[in-house]
């Protein structure tokens, strides 16, 4: 494969990533999330990133803000949901060029946190680790090791506890992997 490059996406990407993400996971749930997510009123534009070849939308990355909430806390973060590339291109570095540019726009915008539901042998080369172990839950049944997070800055996860709250969106869609 030549080389491809990674951008925000613009509007006449919409079906493409539709199509990256249903063919990606087979079935339509993360498509329709990522168009829910997109009518959110707090979408972020410039997390919603695509890997181009050829002049063709190959892969894409999502990142939606969510809050780690306690007792007597709240605190933002974002959700690294969902990661998605076209079969075809798997396993040729369009998704680890997807996360490592996501993560840098995220913390380019002032995000200290990422929180992920992924594969525990994928997400730990990014930074990645157990979130439970840090005090941090999923608000959904999900193994602990696929629940991760992922500090944009030293010291983002001191002291941090609590149940992740998604976007709304989450639940009307069902979906949460990445």
């Amino acid at each position: 494969m030549d080389s491809f490059f990674i951008r925000s996406e613009i509007p006449a990407d919409i079906p493409a990533i539709f199509e990256v993400n249903l063919q990606a996971f087979g079935q339509d749930g993360e498509a329709r999330l990522v168009r829910a997510l997109r009518n959110d009123r707090d979408y972020i534009h410039e997390l919603s990133l695509v890997a181009v070849h050829d002049n063709k939308v190959i892969g894409h990355i999502l990142f939606v803000p969510v809050s780690i909430e306690s007792e007597d806390d709240q605190t933002p973060a974002v959700a690294l949901a969902p990661l998605s590339v076209a079969f075809e291109y798997q396993c040729r570095g369009v998704g680890s060029g997807l996360i490592e540019e996501g993560l840098r726009a995220c913390r380019q915008l002032g995000h200290r946190i990422v929180i992920v539901v992924g594969h525990p042998s994928y997400y730990p080369r990014f930074g990645f680790t157990t979130a439970p172990v840090l005090g941090i839950k999923a608000p959904f049944p999900c193994d602990n090791k696929v629940f991760m997070a992922c500090p944009l800055v030293p010291g983002a996860l001191d002291g941090v506890h609590g149940t992740v709250r998604y976007p709304p969106a989450f639940d009307a869609e069902g979906a949460h992997a990445s």
